[in-house]
This record gives structure tokens, C-alpha cells and sequence, in this order.
């Protein structure tokens, strides 16, 4: 795949639990009983109960890029950062779901570690598949995810939910998908036993888990081997990137998001003959791309908002 190479806000609940892709405002998901409700941005504040957390998903900064569809992902990012700062319940940490850079070259890890420097709260990262090239992510994991295990994966706990860093980009060119391999399913399965089912599990990776569109490598061939360790939890949120635009699916207890990007927004599956840069009027970027914010609070579901930049 060359590597530079929404749905209406009134539409169905069949249509959102099926597949979801928004390309306007910012939206607040409250997964109740595992069905989701929509509230607007007005109302994000409330999302999440005073005893609980909030944490920020950002995803695909492409630092590097500089194409017609976004000729500085610099400053993109950087008013992501700005309107992170400006939330009103400050977040425990910052998740970054993959493609820090473009093409895994040093001065674009450096300039991104520059501008996410600014970040007060812990940043936790796993590489897609533009921060692998050539060295099998060897710079990422120097840089930014030192505490991964030799499988590339890594786990950690925060106020009782228990967050995995996984990585599915290492085979994505040889496959034309996400893929995780057996040591690293091997990892998984151990860092899982002996956890209550009880306990809220959140999954990051860079691929979608899910297959949303296959022939773009937009799934994880492997993912139901990962995802029969988690069914047996209550609570299970997947959060992924790659795909440039929110899409939204629930299984039972598990709930998979994808992100927007805060370089660039890319096409609805299929929409094309291959996943690319999607260009849009100057005026309507930041419309597209963005941040998630997820709220997480003992005895209540994950509430998700996503925040565009305009």
C-alpha cells in the first residue's frame, strides 16, 4: 500500500451499532447496557462522575507529512494539544494509537517529541505502521515505549482499570493486515489470568481489531485469538487508529472505537480504490480531524467524546 497514498448525526441505532463514521462535530458516547447514547459537546462535562477519570486518546499524527491534504501536521497537532489543555476535567493520561511519524525518520521522531513534550500527563504509545519502517519499529521503541516487553506489548493500571498496549503493525505490508503473532498472544494471555472479570479492561492498538474493511488491511487477522481472552471481562473497550475517522462497533461487552487522525482525515471504506490521504477545503480540516476524550468512573460505563478541531 503507497503510504502517502460520516454518517448523518440522525442516524438509526441499527445503523450506529453496526458501523459508525462521523465527519462533523464532536460527539459524547455513554455506552449503557452496551448500547450507545449520544449526547453533544454541551453536555460532555457531565460525563463523567466527579469520582472518576478521564484520559485522551490521540491518534495518527503523521509527523512528516506534507502533502496537499495537510501541509503541516505540526500545527494540527499542536492545537490538539491546545484543545486538551483546555478541557474542563484535566486527564490522567494521554494515549497515542499509533503513526507518531510518516516515515520513521529521525527528525520527524524528533520534532514529535518536541511538540508532545508540552503534554503534562504521561503519554503511552504504540507504533503503527509508518513508525516501523526499516527497523521493525526499533527507533519507536527506543523513544517512546521503553517499557515494552521483547513481544512488543506492554500493560498498566490506573484508579482499577487495567490498560493493554498492543502492537499489530509489524507484519502489515508482508499481510495486507494488523497481526499480533503467537508471542505476543502468549503475553496477553498471561497478563490476563488471574484479573477479576470485574476489572474494566482497555485494549490500544493501531489497527482496527475488527474487520472493518479488509481489503485495505483496515482488520487484525489474529484479533478473535486476542479477543478470546477478553470475553470472559464485563467491561471491554477497544480503541484503535489507522482508518482516520471515528467508526464505532459493540459485541456484547466489548466496544471497539476508531479515532481521528490530527494530520489528515481518509475516505469511507471503499469509497476509492485504496485507503489515501483524503484532501477537503482548507476551511473544513480541522472539522475532520481530532482528539477523543474517555471518561471512566467505578460502577459506570466508559463515556466517550469526540472532539474535532474546528
Amino acid at each position: 500500500m503507497d503510504r502517502d497514498k460520516a454518517d448523518s448525526p440522525g442516524a438509526s441505532r441499527r445503523g450506529l451499532l453496526k458501523c459508525m463514521a462521523w465527519a462533523g462535530t464532536g460527539i459524547v458516547w455513554s455506552v449503557v447496557g452496551g448500547v450507545p447514547r449520544g449526547l453533544n459537546l454541551t453536555d460532555a462535562a457531565y460525563a463523567a462522575p466527579a469520582d472518576g477519570f478521564t484520559f485522551v486518546q490521540i491518534s495518527d499524527t503523521h509527523i512528516g507529512f506534507n502533502k496537499e491534504a495537510n501541509p503541516d501536521p505540526n500545527a494540527t497537532l499542536q492545537a490538539a494539544l491546545d484543545r486538551i489543555a483546555k478541557l474542563p476535567k484535566k486527564p490522567a493520561m494521554l494515549i497515542h494509537t499509533g503513526d507518531v511519524s510518516h516515515l520513521s525518520k529521525a527528525a520527524e521522531f524528533d520534532t514529535a517529541a518536541e511538540v508532545l513534550k508540552s503534554v503534562k500527563q504521561d503519554i503511552h504509545y504504540v507504533p503503527g505502521e509508518h513508525d516501523v519502517i526499516g527497523d521493525d519499529g526499533k527507533q519507536f521503541f527506543e523513544r517512546f515505549a521503553k517499557q515494552a516487553t521483547p513481544a512488543r506489548c506492554y500493560s498498566f493500571d490506573h484508579a482499577g482499570v487495567h490498560f493493554v498496549g498492543l502492537t499489530n503493525v509489524l507484519t502489515f505490508e508482508k499481510a495486507h493486515a494488523g497481526g499480533f503473532g503467537s508471542e505476543q498472544l502468549e503475553w496477553l494471555e498471561k497478563d490476563l489470568k488471574g484479573r477479576s472479570a470485574s476489572t474494566p479492561i482497555v485494549v490500544f492498538a493501531h489497527v482496527p481489531m475488527w474487520p472493518i474493511y479488509p481489503q485495505w488491511g483496515w482488520a487484525t487477522e489474529d484479533a478473535p485469538q486476542a479477543l478470546s481472552y477478553l470475553k470472559r471481562f464485563g467491561s471491554v473497550t477497544i480503541l484503535n487508529g489507522h482508518i482516520h475517522q471515528v467508526v464505532q462497533k459493540v459485541e456484547g461487552k466489548v466496544t471497539y472505537q476508531t479515532a481521528f487522525s490530527t494530520a489528515f482525515p481518509q475516505p469511507k471504506a471503499g469509497e476509492g480504490p485504496a485507503p489515501a490521504p483524503l484532501k477537503v477545503p482548507a476551511e473544513q480540516l480541522r472539522s475532520v480531524i481530532g482528539v477523543r476524550e474517555v471518561a471512566v468512573a467505578p460502577a459506570h460505563s466508559l463515556a466517550v467524546t469526540d472532539i474535532t478541531l474546528a
